[in-house]
């Protein structure tokens, strides 16, 4: 998900025009928080 996301704002930053969509910031707010939730849920499981 994470190499996804970054994939995606790799292609996005050669349009600096999208970044006045506002659906591509929930886009990029979702899909980050997807990313830490997911990180925290297997760090927990390392530490517990």
């Amino acid at each position: 998900m994470a190499r996804l996301t970054l994939s995606a704002l790799d292609r996005a930053s050669a349009d600096p025009a999208i970044w006045r969509e506002p659906d591509v910031h929930r886009a990029v707010l979702i899909s980050g928080l997807t990313v830490l939730v997911s990180a925290l849920a297997q760090l927990q499981d390392d530490l517990g």
